[in-house]
């Protein structure tokens, strides 16, 4: 998708120099990657604060349960 955006200069180059891309839209790419997967962990996150995980054995029982 071609896309036109009027980003400062500065923010463009610490981009580049950060993701240490070869051009400006690998560096914008590494960028949305990277801010896409930032805000699925922080999803995550949330939905376990919201819905904790059970677990259904003890740290003992699953030990005794590797060992056989």
């Amino acid at each position: 998708m071609k896309v036109t955006a009027i980003i400062p200069d500065n923010l463009v180059q610490e981009t580049i120099e950060l993701s240490q891309a070869s051009s400006v839209t690998e560096a914008l790419k590494i960028a949305l990657v990277s801010y896409i997967r930032s805000q699925k962990i922080k999803k995550l996150g949330s939905n376990i604060l919201n819905e904790p995980l059970e677990f259904k054995y003890s740290a003992q029982e699953l030990r005794d349960l590797n060992r056989k």
